[in-house]
């Protein structure tokens, strides 16, 4: 008999709207954190992570502001996402939205300190910021970001995890320092750090998988297509059809 398809919680438990309702706040909160995170980066001035030297870079040319840019960027990858009929929750859309405005709202909000000890604080908090963040918005488990879509979307089409994550980093860093994004010690020291960091933040903060039919928004394009999969497809603990 074959084990039943977690795809995207379809086999978890029911749970109704008043349940995921009660995360959006966490989920909401971990995005304003992870952008705020995102602005120390820049207020250090020490180099960025990739995707915000992307964002300065872009800035430095056009009128877009960086998290304008934050905001196009995920936009983009979310209708690639749909495209591809790949999962996008809630939690997907919020964070190409709310990530880019928080940015904003940080920089408007604060100057750039003028010591360089100040710098080196923001920028050695930021990831640990971000990774709070993460934790937050993840733990809830109303959608990935966009960029962990589109890097679990490769995964799917055969391309190792490593690999797909370094495409993902590796094409708007290069791009973003060759249109003047800030490179430094502060990108080297993101990129060691963010990944532990994220790690320990879903320690505290992971919750259980909330079920596709609330999170994933558009789960009807793909359903006619899946139909005739769906009609044959058994729930946990039915009998196997023709046993």
């Amino acid at each position: 008999m074959t084990a039943p398809r977690f795809e995207s919680g379809r086999a978890a438990p029911s749970a109704t709207a008043r349940e995921v309702a009660r995360r959006l706040p966490q989920l909401l909160a971990g995005l304003w954190i992870f952008g705020a995170g995102l602005a120390l980066v820049v207020l250090g001035g020490q180099g960025q992570g990739p995707w915000t030297v992307f964002g300065e870079g872009v800035s430095l040319h056009t009128p877009l502001t960086i998290g304008t840019v934050t905001i196009l960027v995920g936009l983009v990858l979310v209708a690639g996402l749909v495209w591809a009929h790949e999962p996008v929750g809630f939690g997907t859309l919020a964070n190409a939205v709310v990530v880019g405005v928080s940015t904003d709202v940080t920089l408007a909000v604060f100057d750039q300190p003028d010591s360089v000890f100040g710098q080196v604080a923001l920028t050695l908090a930021s990831p640990w910021l971000v990774a709070l963040g993460s934790g937050l918005y993840l733990g809830v488990m109303l959608g990935p970001g966009p960029r962990d879509g589109v890097m679990t979307a490769m995964h799917r089409r055969g391309v190792p995890i490593w690999l797909a994550r370094l495409m993902i980093e590796a094409v708007p860093f290069t791009v973003g320092a060759i249109l003047g994004g800030t490179v430094g010690w502060g990108t080297v020291y993101w990129l060691l750090v963010i990944g532990p960091a994220v790690n320990l933040g879903m320690k505290f903060f992971s919750r259980p998988v909330v079920p596709s039919r609330w999170i994933d928004l558009f789960d009807a394009l793909g359903a006619r297509r899946r139909g005739t999969a769906r009609t044959t497809r058994r729930r946990p603990g039915s009998p196997t059809a023709g046993a």
